[in-house]
C-alpha cells in the first residue's frame, strides 16, 4: 500500500506512534522514528522494522525547538531526498484543572502540542509544494472536539491542532497536499497510566463498544488515510473512539 513512501512519524517512539510507524512499515514504507527523549525505545522500535526487511530510521529532535526541528528536516532531505507523509503525533498530556494550572505548565503543553505541530507542517509542507504531493495527519484527541473537565490547557491544544488542520488544508490543497486530523478517545497508552481506576471505569461506561481502544485501533485508520484509500479525505476530522461521543 505504501511502497517507497518517506514517512516521518514524530513520537514514534512509544503507543500510537509506535504502532503507527510499524503498521506503516509492514505496508512498504520507508519510516523516520522521531524521539525525543526514549531513545532506547525509537532504536528497539527501527530494529523491528529492519530485521523484518523494512527501512526505518530514528532522528533525536524535540518537536518545540525550531532549529532541532529544521535539522530533522534536512537530515530526511539529505538521506531520503524527499518526504510523503508527516504524521504529527508527538504530544504530552497534563491534566488540571483551570484554577490549578501553573504559567510554567501552560507554556510546557502548547510548546509541544500547538508550535511543535505547527513547526513540523511547516517544514513538510515547503519539501511537499516542490513535488506537488503529500499527506499530513495530525494526532488530536475527542477532547479537543468536545472538551473534558480537569484537561483545560490539554483540550486547548488539541483544539489547537483542528483549527490548524482544517485552514492547511484549505491552504496547502492546491498543491496536491490533503491535511487531516485523527482524534483518539481513550486509548490504552502510557498516558492513561496515571488515571485512578474510577475515573477508567467511569470512562469505559460511556463507551459504547465497551472497551478501551489500542493504539493499533488508531494505527490502522492512519494507515487509511497515507494510503491511495484517503486520497480524496482533507480537511476532516476522524474520531477514533469506539462509540465514545457522536
Amino acid at each position: 500500500m505504501l511502497k517507497d513512501k518517506v514517512i516521518l512519524v514524530t513520537g514514534g517512539s512509544r503507543g500510537i506512534g509506535r504502532a503507527t510507524a510499524l503498521l506503516l512499515a509492514e505496508n512498504g514504507a520507508k519510516v523516520i522514528v522521531n524521539y525525543n527523549k526514549s531513545e532506547k525505545d525509537a532504536e528497539e522500535v527501527v530494529t523491528l522494522i529492519n530485521e523484518k526487511e523494512g527501512e526505518a530510521i530514528k532522528i533525536k529532535a524535540d518537536v518545540s525547538n525550531e532549529n532541532e526541528v529544521k535539522e530533522m528536516f534536512s537530515q530526511i532531505r539529505n538521506r531520503f531526498g524527499k518526504i510523503d507523509i508527516l504524521i504529527n503525533n508527538a504530544g504530552i498530556v497534563q491534566n488540571n484543572l483551570l484554577l490549578m494550572t501553573k504559567t510554567e505548565e501552560f507554556d510546557r503543553i502548547v510548546d509541544t502540542n500547538c508550535k511543535g505541530v505547527f513547526l513540523c507542517m511547516r517544514f513538510a509542507a515547503k519539501m511537499m509544494m516542490k513535488k506537488r504531493s503529500g499527506k499530513i495527519i495530525n494526532i488530536s484527541s475527542i477532547v479537543g472536539r468536545y472538551g473534558n473537565s480537569g484537561q483545560v490547557v490539554y483540550s486547548g491544544s488539541k483544539a489547537f491542532i483542528i483549527g490548524l488542520t482544517k485552514s492547511a488544508a484549505k491552504e496547502l490543497g492546491m498543491y496536491g497536499i490533503t491535511v487531516n486530523a485523527v482524534a483518539p478517545g481513550l486509548i490504552e497508552t502510557d498516558m492513561i497510566k496515571g488515571l485512578k481506576e474510577e475515573i477508567i471505569q467511569n470512562l469505559l461506561n460511556n463507551i459504547h463498544l465497551g472497551r478501551m481502544g489500542t493504539p493499533e485501533d488508531v494505527a490502522k485508520v492512519i494507515l487509511s488515510l497515507c494510503s491511495d484509500l484517503g486520497d480524496y479525505v482533507s480537511g476532516q476530522v476522524i474520531g477514533v473512539d469506539g462509540c465514545q461521543i457522536m
